[in-house]
């Protein structure tokens, strides 16, 4: 699964996860939940994350990366409506000050909840192709919400 891009600066990406939208949402806020999925042994591993769940409140994902060095990602929630929609700035915090935004939509219908990942503001081929695992990302998801 690639990445589509769209336009110029965005990357979407989508799935469907045979799981509610509360459950989805709750396992992409949670910084418990989000601890447990978002990691791939030998890639990078999450140590921790910080959230104040509103808009205007921050957030920060600790990772340790595939090199064994730390690194953050963090930003500011822009939208929160569970269990519907989330958006919120993301910056890389080691590599650059660039802000983008990180969009995720939830649409459930039948006990299987379509995922649309929406990533813009990635104004350079280097920044999209250092924010294209959203395909990876949104499988590891599934995995944890499925048990698979």
């Amino acid at each position: 699964m690639k990445p589509a891009l769209t336009g110029v600066d965005a990357i979407v990406q989508q799935i469907a996860i045979q799981n509610t939208a509360d459950k989805i949402f709750a396992a992409i806020t949670s910084p418990e939940a989000l601890v447990k999925w978002w990691s791939v042994a030998g890639k990078f591993h999450v140590t921790k994350v910080e959230s104040d769940l509103r808009p205007g409140g921050k957030w920060r994902m600790h990772l340790i990366g595939t090199s064994g060095a730390p690194m953050s990602v963090a930003g500011e929630y822009r939208d929160v409506q569970p269990p519907t929609l989330l958006t919120y700035s993301w910056i890389r915090e080691q590599e650059s000050s660039h802000e983008s935004l990180v969009r995720w939509d939830l649409e459930e219908e039948g006990g299987v909840t379509t995922v649309r990942v929406t990533h813009s503001g990635l104004t350079t081929p280097h920044l999209r192709s250092r924010n294209d695992g959203w395909p990876l990302i949104l499988t590891l998801l599934q995995a944890y919400l499925e048990g698979k």
